[in-house]
This record gives structure tokens, sequence and C-alpha cells, in this order.
């Protein structure tokens, strides 16, 4: 299954000085590198707080094959597109502050047999089935991405530090993977209900393409409707001081390639 938002997007509302000092300090000691196996810990919960939701509709069997057991499970192993070797994660003073993924979308039918083995593997032949068949249905709202594209997926940016601007300043770090010479344009799944996500995507460059609506829910999650979202790889990214502040103190509405 493919690309989630970031949870709790850097849109806030009521900067104060202390809070607007902090973000100073928070931005100026952030740094960047590629994930490791020594990052499980936090990296997991991150990945999975991109949408839990979602995820425990695919991974969610019950016991304790839940969803962020089969995510550290993937991540571990490293091969998969919830492996270590997909994710970069940013820091401050040596503390994991966000983590996501980018790649190409060359790297689709490869993530796909890894992921089928890495459920296997987890879930054991009977159970697997289940989790495979979800996991196809969940990619009819979160279409993989085309061979061009460059895809950014399983951001999430640590509770205590979102509104900070960190979320914007790592999303701008994967885009500089994005090639001219390789990549047709960077594309990204967003929630419909996620504004704030939305905004700060918006921001960034992106603009929607198309909604893709979803029914897909059990007992234990929900996919919900997603915007795909795409920028064309020659564009520039916007400077976040550049924004006026009615923008950069609320959240509107998402708006649709197209819409007047």
């Amino acid at each position: 299954m493919w690309g989630l938002e970031i949870e709790g997007a850097d849109c806030a509302e009521g900067f104060n000085k202390d809070t607007m000092e902090s973000n100073a300090e928070n931005q100026a000691g952030l740094t960047f590198r590629p994930a490791s196996p020594a990052d499980v810990a936090d990296a997991v919960p991150l990945i999975y707080s991109s949408g839990p939701a979602a995820f425990d509709y695919v991974f969610n069997t019950g016991g304790a094959r839940d969803a962020q057991a089969f995510l550290r499970f993937a991540y571990l192993d490293g091969g998969g597109e919830f492996g270590w070797r997909a994710h970069r994660v940013a820091e401050i003073g040596r503390r994991v502050a966000a983590t996501g993924a980018a790649f190409d979308g060359r790297a689709v039918l490869r993530f796909t047999i890894a992921n089928a083995l890495l459920i296997l593997r987890f879930y054991g032949p009977i159970l697997a089935w289940g989790v495979m068949i979800r996991g196809l249905r969940t990619e009819t709202v979160l279409q993989p991405p085309q061979a061009q594209d460059y895809y950014l997926c399983h951001v999430g940016v640590r509770a205590g530090l979102r509104g900070q601007g960190i979320g914007a300043r790592f999303m701008r770090h994967l885009l500089q993977g994005l090639d001219a010479d390789r990549h047709r344009r960077a594309t990204l799944d967003v929630a419909a209900t996620n504004p704030r996500a939305q905004l700060l995507y918006e921001r960034l460059g992106f603009v929607v393409e198309a909604l893709r609506v979803s029914k897909l829910q059990n007992q234990r999650g929900r996919v919900a409707d997603h915007y795909r979202m795409s920028r064309p790889a020659g564009d520039k990214v916007q400077s976040h001081a550049g924004m006026g502040s009615s923008q950069q103190n609320g959240c509107r509405e998402p708006r649709v390639r197209g819409d007047v």
C-alpha cells in the first residue's frame, strides 16, 4: 500500500514569542540522514502516524499481529517500502524528529514482491491472504506511482514538535531527490480529512490531480478519501518565509486542479 500523509502538519495557530523562539532553535538544530535499523523505536511509530486507521485496516489482524508489529518487522527487514533502507530521518539534538520515504516508481515491482514475502513470513499462509487482499483494495485509493514519478510517503513528525516548520523543512529535504532527468513529477497522497497537511503540500508547490473516494473499512480501521497531489520536476519549492500571515495561521479547503 502506498503513501500516507503527514499527521498533524505544520499549519498551526496562536504563535507567541516563546513558541517562535523555540521554533527557531529547533529549525537551527535540524539535521537529516538516512534511516538505520537502530532508529526502529522512533521511526515505526512515526510511519504508523502517517495513516493509523489505514494501516490498521490492512495490517491489524488482532492480537499480537497488529499494524505496528508488522511495520516493525518490515522496517527491520529493510527490503520493502516500509524498510529502513527506503526511509530518511530528521534529527534535533540526535533525537529523531521526523521520518519519511521518497523513491521513484521504478521501485514499485520490487517493493510489491518484497511486501508479499514479508506478509507471508509475518502472518503465515492463512492470515496473509486477507492482508494481501485488503492491501490490493487499498491500492484502488492509494494507487502505486508511475515509473517516472518521484513518490513521497510515510512522513510523520513527532507529536511534540508539530507546528514548528519541521515537516516543511523535511519535505524540502526529501524533494532534493527529485531529478528532472529521471522524474516527470513528484507525487504524494493526502487524506481529505487532513486539510493541514493539504495546505503544507500546496505551500510546497503541489496541486491536487484527483480525488479518490473510499468505502474501505472494517472493525479495526478504515481508509479515508484521498487526494493525489503532484508538482512538476522542474518547479522550485516556494519559500515558507514568503507566505502571507493569513495562510501561515489558518487552513483552507483543498484546491483541485482546474477549480476556479
